[in-house]
């Protein structure tokens, strides 16, 4: 795949982020409150792991990279 079939490909993967972003904030509610992300407050700091919400978004895009660049 050329380099400007990738770049118009994740700038299409950019707009459709911004869009859902702006217009359906409801669909990315998930991201954060799966049990596995860990919380951690204290009286002055707020510290915030999003292991599991991470661990899916990295399938998620494994999956999407694979389906594009198979040969």
């Amino acid at each position: 795949m050329t380099t400007g079939k990738v770049l118009m490909i994740i700038g299409v993967i950019l707009i459709v982020a911004g869009l859902v972003f702006n217009y359906a904030p409801g669909l990315i509610n998930w991201f954060g409150k799966l049990p596995g992300d860990i919380h951690i407050r204290d009286e002055k700091r707020v510290i915030f792991f999003p292991i599991t919400s991470m661990i899916i978004v990295s399938l998620v895009l494994t999956l999407i990279i694979n389906l594009i660049f198979r040969k």
